[in-house]
């Protein structure tokens, strides 16, 4: 039988990841190929 103690530790070690997953400020921050830098060597659009 399943100990309740490893279920729930277990349940809740998930809970707290997806937490802090959710919490990061950049999951909602997508780049666009704009914000780069522009690279060596190519003259920048006009």
């Amino acid at each position: 039988m399943i100990d309740n103690f490893a279920l729930g530790l277990t349940h809740g070690l998930l809970l707290l990841a997806a937490f802090l997953l959710l919490r990061r400020p950049d999951l909602d921050r997508e780049a666009s190929p704009r914000d780069e830098a522009p690279r060596k060597g190519r003259r920048p659009r006009a």
